[in-house]
């Protein structure tokens, strides 16, 4: 799972927030899947409007919002600084700028970026395991799992979109914990409906296992230590996470397997799946993982991203019940940085 978050929460569907492009209904069924397998967006929708008398002197974006109700005013303020906007066939200019009566206002509704997160994009993944009811995977280091503000394209989610039909239809397509992007290793991905909801619920049950290989700075003096401390937003530096009173539970139990050159190679097992949980344990004890910058890791061994594998994967199969293991070795930069340490 992740050092970061195991999703726990009601599930819902993947879907485009609001957007522009037309429904099935408008274009038929079969042209509009046709287009998203194909990575096609329908033409955007365009508006032209006549700034009436009673709208004379009022600014850009209120009469942008009376134009496209149905979008948020960010949205359309977006719209107009990408040029989306015309006043009188000319650029639109600045949000504020007061319009006088019978102007002509065109506005271009691109979609949202948001919208256009949940579409298939085919990319080759390292299968470690399938079949009709789960996928196992070796992710690499820099591939983002889900779709967020910066990595609305190209994540995990796009491609098991244009992986199976099925997923589609699944919770953030069958995607039931996270690996960070630069974090590699083992995942798990459910396929059916019901594969996602044993996964979730065996995941909250405590009753799959995994563990993560890292390197980490300092050398401690025991061979291996628990962290039991509760994890919650950093108040002070609001992108990280922190050890706070106020925190949900988490526990890492560390093992020291080898020490040198200031480092230390660590194997680590969750009993929680909370974000970026190894990442804030170990910079809490004091041993921030290689490279780890967020969290005051600085590069050494050649690591040129946070220090971190998932290694293991323990689970019973989610329709079958059968006991499953899974190991997955480490990719060349992580391993070239873990024998300079263990030899």
């Amino acid at each position: 799972m992740q050092e970061g978050a195991d999703y726990r929460e009601p599930l819902l569907r993947p879907q485009a927030l609001a957007g522009t492009e037309p429904s099935p209904a408008q274009t038929g069924p079969d042209e509009a899947s046709e287009d998203a397998a194909a990575g096609l967006e329908a033409p955007a929708e365009m508006r032209i409007g006549t700034v009436s008398t009673a709208q004379h002197g009022e600014r850009l974006d209120k009469v942008l919002v009376a134009m496209a109700p149905e979008f948020s005013r960010n949205h359309l303020q977006h719209l107009l600084e990408r040029g989306h906007v015309l006043v009188d066939g000319g650029v639109g200019g600045a949000a504020s700028r007061r319009l006088r009566g019978g102007q002509t206002v065109q506005l271009e509704l691109v979609p949202t970026d948001e919208s256009r997160a949940f579409r298939p994009q085919a990319m080759a993944l390292v299968v470690l395991h399938e079949d009709e009811d789960l996928l196992v995977i070796d992710k690499p280091a820099g591939l983002v799992v889900h779709p967020a503000p910066g990595n609305w394209s190209g994540t995990l989610l796009n491609g098991l979109l244009a992986r199976h039909p099925g997923a589609a239809a699944l919770p953030r397509a069958g995607i039931v914990h996270r690996l960070d992007k630069d974090t590699s290793g083992v995942m798990m991905v459910g396929k059916t409906l019901p594969a996602v909801t044993a996964l979730v619920r065996d995941i909250a049950a405590r009753s799959v296992h995994r563990s993560y290989l890292a390197l980490a700075h300092g050398l401690p003096g025991v061979d291996g230590f628990t962290v039991d401390a509760p994890i919650g937003r950093d108040p002070a530096v609001r992108v990280r996470m922190a050890v706070v009173g106020g925190g949900k539970p988490a526990r890492t139990d560390v093992a020291v397997l080898a020490r040198g050159q200031g480092v230390c190679a660590l194997r680590c097992t969750l009993h929680t799946g909370r974000t970026h949980q190894i990442r804030v344990h170990l910079a809490h004890r004091g041993h921030p993982l290689v490279a780890d910058a967020l969290y005051g890791g600085k590069p050494a061994l050649g690591m040129a991203r946070q220090a971190l594998h998932a290694t293991q994967l323990e689970l019973a199969h989610p329709v079958s019940r059968q006991a499953l293991a899974f190991q997955c070795p480490p990719p060349s930069d992580f391993a070239q940085a873990w024998g300079q340490v263990c030899g």
